[in-house]
């Protein structure tokens, strides 16, 4: 039994030693090299765990218990100290991988032999969300006649991939609409980086409760289940790059709004999908009614990311993607202390400092193995696709924060799906460093374009016309009361916003100074971290509702206005 335990603890000394040279980056390997070093070490690790396991459960354990001899004294020590050693490891988490990745190495290798497709992984996603029907033919004229038992009117959803121009271009749609009732309005939302549509799951049927909203969720393109087209960047200069990576997903956009014939809609983008928002409003003007940014990425300035002769950033807050308990945001009072320190209970990104006081996370210094992945354009998605088996291990250190204030089934759902949305071929996730740079922060910072949101040029002037541009929409920016995102941000740039409204009407005119309709206001989401939508979903639906009306009532005047 004791020889078993010695060669087990072997081999577990051995699994530290291979984890630990996984976690060092090699600054002179190139990017391949090192895919195909974490894949050599996925390997070498699930052949130790295999190896301890079957020592653990030899007959011959049995065996050796009744014929060997004594131990030494040295040999007692020994074992008493690795049995001590391995105990110190479980109650300190820096050193332990396992507190950080909670799920074990057979139950990975299980979901990684046995995973569903990914179309399939949405699908049990969104049979989650409650009321909504899928549409089947015939299936307006069936919901009108029959008792459907929804209480905010009968609805239901459809799924399609909208083909596009161009070879393996296509964008994933989800779309819910109110049966028997005229379309006035349309709400397209967009999720963030490396994310899915269905996320916003829980957002679906309170958002559609509305009357006279069609609403669409969308897939980016390179994301989610849309289509994985090869991205590349051809400019040499950094605003040529920037310029190339924002059009590889607002040209997808713009054209899936042509082909579904849509004029104007709403916009919601969260954190990455809010930053393109932004650039969409200001490469294709004259469409959106309104703009609401949940906790979007790139709006405040940080002179290194903008600057090529500076080094990186140094700092961030956003170790606490990583890190944040959501439990403890949704739930502080069962928490005790966590309230302060925004949930953050790990300390594998943490740098030692004092104890946060205000209940937001602090700027921490990024990691140096991070910055040389994220300048090495090797994204995080790259290392689940490496590990091989260990992916889905790989995974739960982010799905088990992010998703444990949920009931078991739906947090598990949601494992699932990110897992068959991160092991999928790379595409659109490597746009991440020609747009953000190590740490979030945007190469073109939204602060300095925001004030020109709806107030571009929508006709040219011509001989008899003078030109004709937009004259503002409302831009609502949303963060959580513990989000990581900087609410500073949001701040500056409603005054930015508000600056220039009041600018239009001091110089604008006539005509101008009768249709501005610009404005912009911050909405705190309380309860709530980065994925606010999914932290406090009854109070983010409730915001949003409440501004669906209004555009809906905006809408009315203005077509009230063009009959009369």
């Amino acid at each position: 039994m004791i020889r078993s335990q010695l060669a087990a603890s072997s081999t577990l000394s051995r699994l530290r030693r291979i984890a630990a040279s996984a976690l060092t980056p090699k600054r002179d390997h190139p990017t391949t090299t090192s895919l195909n070093r974490l894949a050599a070490v996925a390997q070498q690790i699930s052949a130790a765990r295999m190896a301890a396991d079957a020592t653990a459960a030899s007959p011959d354990a049995a065996v050796s218990q009744r014929t060997q001899q004594p131990m030494l004294a040295s040999q007692r020590a020994r074992l008493q100290q690795d049995q001590s050693s391995e105990s110190s490891d479980q109650s300190t988490p820096r050193r332990t991988m396992s507190g950080f990745f909670p799920l074990g190495y057979k139950e990975a290798a299980a979901q990684w032999w046995t995973s569903i497709s990914s179309p399939a992984a949405e699908r049990n996603v969104l049979s989650m969300i409650p009321y909504l029907k899928e549409a089947t033919a015939g299936s307006n004229s069936s919901l009108l006649s029959a008792n459907s038992g929804d209480p905010f009117g009968q609805r239901i959803w459809r799924s399609s991939m909208v083909a596009l121009s161009g070879k393996n271009r296509a964008l994933n749609e989800y779309s819910v609409e109110r049966v028997g009732e005229p379309v006035d309005d349309t709400l397209v939302m967009l999720h963030g980086y490396g994310a899915g549509l269905g996320f916003f799951y829980k957002n679906f049927e309170g958002l559609s409760r509305v009357e006279g909203w069609k609403l669409y969720a969308l897939d980016m393109l390179g994301m989610g289940n849309s289509s994985r087209p090869p991205f590349k960047v051809h400019a040499k200069d950094a605003p040529g790059k920037i310029a190339e990576a924002e059009s590889f997903f607002v040209d997808s956009l713009e054209e899936w709004r042509k082909v579904k014939k849509i004029e104007k809609f709403t916009l919601l983008g969260h954190s990455l999908g809010g930053y393109l928002a932004v650039s969409y409003a200001l490469k294709y003007p004259g469409h959106l009614n309104k703009l609401i940014l949940a906790s979007p990425v790139g709006i405040p300035e940080d002179p290194f990311a903008v600057n090529a002769a500076m080094p990186e950033p140094e700092n961030s807050t956003m170790a606490a993607e990583f890190t944040q308990d959501q439990e403890s945001i949704t739930t502080p009072e069962a928490n005790g202390n966590t309230k302060a320190s925004g949930g953050d209970k790990n300390t594998l990104f943490n740098a030692k400092g004092k104890p946060e006081e205000t209940g937001k996370p602090q700027r921490r210094p990024l990691p140096p193995w991070l910055v040389w992945l994220w300048d090495a354009n090797v994204s995080p998605f790259s290392l689940v696709r490496a590990a091989g088996p260990l992916g889905p291990r790989l995974v739960s250190g982010w799905t088990s924060r992010r998703f444990n204030h949920l009931p078991p089934e739906e947090a598990q759902a949601l494992h699932t799906y990110s897992y068959t949305l991160f092991r999928q071929r790379g595409s659109g996730e490597y746009a991440l460093p020609y747009l953000l740079a190590p740490g979030a922060f945007a190469r073109s910072p939204v602060i300095n374009r925001i004030q020109n949101v709806g107030r571009q040029v929508v006709r040219p002037a011509t001989e008899t016309a003078p030109e004709v541009r937009e004259t503002g929409f409302p831009i609502v920016l949303m963060y959580g009361d513990k989000d990581w995102m900087d609410v500073s941000g949001g701040f500056a740039a409603e005054e930015k916003i508000k600056a220039r409204a009041l600018q239009a009407l001091l110089h604008g005119t006539p005509e101008e100074k009768r249709r501005e309709n610009g404005s912009a206001k911050v909405v705190i989401v309380q309860r709530a971290g980065h994925h606010l939508y999914l932290d406090n979903p009854d109070e983010f639906n409730e915001i949003l509702r409440k501004e669906l009306e209004e555009t809906r009532e905006w809408g009315k005047r203005q077509r009230a206005l063009g009959q009369s």
